[in-house]
């Protein structure tokens, strides 16, 4: 089999998972990760109304519907099935050019550990590198046009969470897929079940609710601490962005980017020239590529 044809069947072996998922033909049953994010987006939003932290935020607010379409759009096609497509791709390269393939990389074998083990380092391992790679999202011109779609955000929301432009996949997949090359060449299964924990937190980190989490806030990300990396005014020593942390906060922590100066809690969202940033999606997919700095 070509490196084409792997890329493509398995967009149609996932795109056909995904029908199935849709349908409810997924066994065992709870295994179903689309109605899983569904069933999430509901409570979430439902904590978001009976426990509101910005009370004066509408329950439908501002580009509620764009970021709902969003959350599916890159959850699916974006997500799962190009992560997938990649990963496949990747190990059939490694194959050819390492003589025990993608093995060859591997630096110690999570296989030989408990499986909730290995899972925990996994999670750990996977969220230091999404960390690294956001950090460079707002260091770099080019990678920074393209995340200011998850930037244009005025009101926080569970949805706004994966409103992001498709193409920061190409950045984080690849350095994803690295690290599950490197500690045992995890299954799709096993980085499903991560990066739904990682789903889980997200939607809570920009969901309208006041959570800190008490001593815990300095290892897992928060809603009072991840509503300063969205922040239009960043300090003059961090111009580049705060709190960067995906899942943990840790990461802010041990390298000196972590901000919370007071309560975020009515700060104005964005960033510089907002207003003239694309409001629809379209136009908003087509932004980076027209940006010449």
């Amino acid at each position: 089999m070509n490196y084409l044809s792997t890329f493509t069947n398995t967009f149609s072996n996932y795109g056909n998972y995904i029908l199935k998922e849709i349908t409810f033909q997924v066994e065992p049953w709870y295994v179903n990760y689309f109605w899983m994010l569904t069933f999430l987006s509901v409570l979430v939003w439902g904590l978001e109304i009976v426990f509101p932290w910005r009370k004066n935020q509408a329950i439908f607010r501002k580009d509620f519907w764009l970021d709902v379409f969003y959350m599916y759009f890159n959850f699916y096609l974006f997500k799962f099935i190009i992560f997938a497509a990649f990963s496949n791709l990747t190990a059939r390269i490694f194959e050819g050019l390492l003589p025990h393939g993608a093995e060859s990389l591997i630096i110690y074998d999570t296989k030989q550990l408990p499986y909730a083990l290995q899972l925990f380092i996994f999670f750990i391992a996977l969220d230091f590198i999404q960390w690294f790679v956001h950090v460079n999202l707002h260091k770099f011109n080019f990678l920074w046009n393209f995340h200011k779609v998850h930037h244009s955000v005025q009101e926080m929301g569970f949805a706004a969470h994966l409103r992001f432009h498709w193409m920061e996949n190409l950045f984080y997949t690849p350095m994803k897929y690295i690290v599950m090359m490197l500690i045992g060449n995890f299954n799709p299964q096993d980085a499903f079940i991560v990066y739904y924990i990682s789903i889980v937190i997200g939607h809570l980190n920009h969901a309208n609710l006041n959570i800190t989490y008490g001593p815990l806030k300095y290892i897992l990300n928060n809603p009072a601490m991840h509503i300063w990396h969205h922040a239009e005014e960043l300090p003059e020593n961090h111009k580049n962005g705060v709190n960067f942390g995906i899942s943990l906060s840790l990461w802010d922590y041990i390298f000196k980017t972590a901000y919370i100066p007071r309560s975020g809690r009515d700060i104005k969202l964005g960033f510089e020239n907002l207003k003239k940033f694309p409001k629809t999606f379209l136009q908003q997919l087509i932004y980076p590529l027209n940006k010449k700095d």
